[in-house]
C-alpha cells in the first residue's frame, strides 16, 4: 500500500511483554529490532514507551512479572504481521497484543500517567508510609489508659491463667 496524499496508513497500538529476567538492555535490543522491522516495511513508530516490570495477573510460562513495552505505530498491516511473527519465534517475548485505533493518544499513555500520579502521591507522603499523619501505634497508645484499668481485675472464668499468688504473711 503506497502512502499518498489522501491515503493514510492504519494506526495501531502494539504492546509486548518480555520475560522478567531479561535485562533492560535485552528489552531495548528487542524494541530496536521490532522497530527496525516496522520501518523497513514502510511504517513508522510514532512513540515507544517502556512501562517497566509489572506484576502479571497469572503466570505466563513460569513468569509472575514481565517488562511491558508500548509502540504507537503507523504502518501497513504486513509490517505488524511480521513483527508478531518474530515475537512468536522469540523466547523472550511472553505475549503481545496489537489493536487498531482511529487515532493515537497525545502525550503519555494512561500507564505512564499512572506512574507519574503514583510518584507524586509518594512525594506528597500519602498512604501508610507517612507516619506523621497517624499510624496504628497512635491508636494503640490511646487505648493504653483502658488497659491499666483492667490490670487489677481477676481473670475471667474459664481462662487457663493461674490466679495471682496471695501475699504471704509472716
Amino acid at each position: 500500500m503506497a502512502q499518498g496524499k489522501g491515503i493514510r496508513m492504519p494506526l495501531y497500538e502494539h504492546v509486548f511483554l518480555t520475560r522478567q529476567d531479561a535485562s533492560a538492555q535485552q528489552v531495548e535490543e528487542l524494541t530496536a529490532q521490532f522497530k527496525g522491522v516496522i520501518e523497513q516495511m514502510g511504517g513508522k513508530v510514532a512513540k515507544t514507551e517502556q512501562w517497566g516490570v509489572k506484576s502479571l495477573s497469572y503466570r505466563l510460562r513460569k513468569n509472575r512479572k514481565a517488562h511491558f513495552t508500548l509502540f504507537n505505530v503507523e504502518a501497513p498491516p504486513a509490517a505488524l504481521n511480521e513483527v508478531e511473527r518474530q515475537e512468536r519465534l522469540s523466547e523472550d517475548v511472553l505475549r503481545y497484543l496489537t489493536a487498531r485505533v482511529d487515532e493515537h493518544e497525545e502525550g503519555p499513555s494512561a500507564m505512564m500517567r499512572k506512574v507519574d500520579r503514583d510518584r507524586e502521591r509518594d512525594d506528597r507522603g500519602f498512604g501508610f508510609r507517612d507516619r506523621d499523619r497517624g499510624s496504628f501505634r497512635d491508636r494503640d497508645r490511646d487505648r493504653g489508659e483502658h488497659r491499666r484499668d483492667r490490670d487489677g481485675r481477676p481473670p475471667r472464668e474459664g481462662h487457663d491463667e493461674a490466679p495471682p499468688a496471695p501475699a504471704r504473711e509472716e
